[in-house]
């Protein structure tokens, strides 16, 4: 992350969410509660996944990656959120807020990456399922990991280096809830439409590109879903798909209505943000435990064998 420390501020304060004064022992008790579900249910699918080894495929390899970014991402923000609903400091470092920008970015980038290769993954089991072992190889799998690793980190190193080269010496109240690019911008005492372009620009091209691959994917998925015979065929593998579609709805309508709004409302972008970065990820977890037949079985082992250990 490339820093260059020449402003005169060594902190921010962060205001919270827009025009909620007054409810914030509310929404501290609620977004606390979604906080401690989304960790749990996020925690138990990747302790069903680790210990069953009929869950040991590409498909809950990513299933098992995709909980633990929906583990890292809403902890980004969601703890200090929470600090100040409850009464204590407002206060983030300079350093501090930088860290939360980039890891923001690259923790929603490398996730939307990981969306379009599950749809990949898909797409694979069901267009080509006799070639499906042989094309998702263990190490194909792996590469592809990192590919959307890679992308993520070079997104979050960009924006955060547009977005801190430049002054900030006063004010340093960010109207906001968290450091994201739309709400440290203004406080910049140097022109920023050059990092307000850049910021735009990238995350608006990898959002709708990352979707176009989905939507690609999927439009062969279902010609080749309309091309089975057998009705219990169809429904098997459109129940495949259907929590992954719902997934990728709640993650990416977010960050198109937020940073393509040509007319922000501070208050409705709020919303949609918090839709993003702290019920997204509950509802993953939530998503993918109560429609899938497998994890669930996995997660009933598991609860059978800690009750027979403390029985015994």
């Amino acid at each position: 992350m490339n820093i260059r420390n020449h402003t005169l501020l060594n902190e921010f304060i962060l205001r919270g969410i827009p025009q909620t004064e007054g409810l914030e022992a509310v929404l501290c008790a609620i977004f606390s509660f979604i906080y401690f579900f989304t960790l749990l249910g996020n925690l138990l699918i990747l302790i069903a996944i680790v210990s069953s080894s009929t869950l040991h495929t590409p498909m809950y390899f990513f299933l098992g990656l995709l909980s633990i970014f929906d583990i890292l991402f809403p902890s980004v923000t969601c703890p200090k959120m929470l600090l100040y609903l409850s009464g204590q400091s407002q206060v983030i470092s300079y350093k501090g807020c930088a860290s939360q920008l980039f890891f923001y970015h690259f923790l929603g980038s490398a996730e939307g990456c990981l969306y379009s290769v599950m749809s990949y993954d898909r797409f694979v089991a069901i267009c080509h399922p006799l070639r499906y072992m042989l094309i998702m190889k263990p190490g194909v799998c792996v590469g592809l990991a990192m590919v959307a690793g890679l992308v993520g980190c070079l997104q979050a190193t960009i924006l955060t280096s547009f977005t801190f080269q430049l002054s900030y010496c006063g004010p340093n109240q960010v109207d906001y809830f968290f450091c994201d690019i739309p709400a440290v911008l203004p406080l910049a005492c140097t022109d920023s439409a050059l990092a307000q372009r850049v910021g735009s620009i990238n995350v608006g091209f990898l959002a709708l590109t990352l979707l176009f691959s989905v939507c690609v994917c999927y439009t062969r998925i279902g010609i080749a879903i309309l091309r089975i015979r057998s009705a219990e065929g169809r429904q098997k593998a459109f129940s495949t798909c259907s929590a992954h579609l719902i997934a990728i709805l709640c993650a990416y309508g977010p960050v198109i209505i937020i940073y393509l709004e040509s007319t922000p409302n501070p208050l409705l972008g709020a919303m949609v943000q918090i839709l993003n970065n702290v019920v997204s990820p509950m509802l993953n977890s939530l998503i993918y435990s109560l429609r899938n037949k497998e994890v669930k079985r996995s997660l009933k082992r598991v609860f059978q064998n800690i009750l027979l250990t403390v029985c015994e």
